[in-house]
C-alpha cells in the first residue's frame, strides 16, 4: 500500500515522503497512530503542490542571496575599536560585530556563525568570508581603525 507520511517513521521515511508499506502495517500502525495517509489522487496532489512550493521557496532565497552577495562583493566595512599601546585592540573584533556593521550598511541580515575570519586583535585591514546561502559566498574587506 502508498502512503504519505505525515511525521518521520524511523525505519520507513521522512515526513511528506511517499513510501510503500504493507496493508497490515498501515491500517494498524501508521493509521491509528496518524503518521501517515492513503495516496489517494488527493493526497498526491497536495504532496506535488507542497513540493512545488517549497522549490519555489529555495529558489527565491537562493536568488535574494546571490543579490545580496552582489551588492557586498569587494565591499569594505569600517570598524573603530579603541586601543592601547602599540596598536593592540582592547579585546578583539567579533564576527557579531561584522554582522551589525553588514546590516547597518547594507541593511543585510547574517548570523553571526555564517561569517569566517581570522582573530582580529590589531588596527589593519582584513577579509572575512560570509556564507549567504548554499554554494553562496561573498568576501569582504573588513577595516579596523582606532576610535575617536
Amino acid at each position: 500500500m502508498k502512503v504519505i507520511l505525515k511525521k518521520d517513521v524511523k525505519g520507513q521515511g521522512k515526513a511528506g515522503e511517499l513510501v510503500t508499506v504493507s496493508d497490515g502495517y498501515a491500517r494498524n500502525f501508521l493509521f491509528p497512530r496518524q503518521l501517515a495517509v492513503i495516496a489517494d489522487a488527493q493526497a498526491m496532489s497536495e504532496l506535488r503542490t507542497k513540493e512545488e512550493a517549497a522549490q519555489y521557496h529555495a529558489k527565491v532565497e537562493k536568488q535574494a542571496a546571490l543579490d545580496a552577495a552582489e551588492q557586498i562583493k569587494d565591499k569594505t566595512l569600517r570598524i573603530t575599536a579603541k586601543a592601547g599601546t602599540g596598536g593592540r585592540l582592547f579585546g578583539s573584533v567579533t564576527t557579531k560585530e561584522v554582522a551589525e556593521v553588514l546590516q547597518k550598511q547594507f541593511d543585510i541580515r547574517v548570523d553571526k556563525r555564517k561569517i569566517s575570519m581570522e582573530d582580529i586583535k590589531a588596527f589593519g585591514s582584513y577579509t572575512a568570508e560570509i556564507k549567504l546561502h548554499a554554494g553562496v559566498t561573498a568576501k569582504v574587506t573588513v577595516m579596523v581603525s582606532e576610535q575617536e
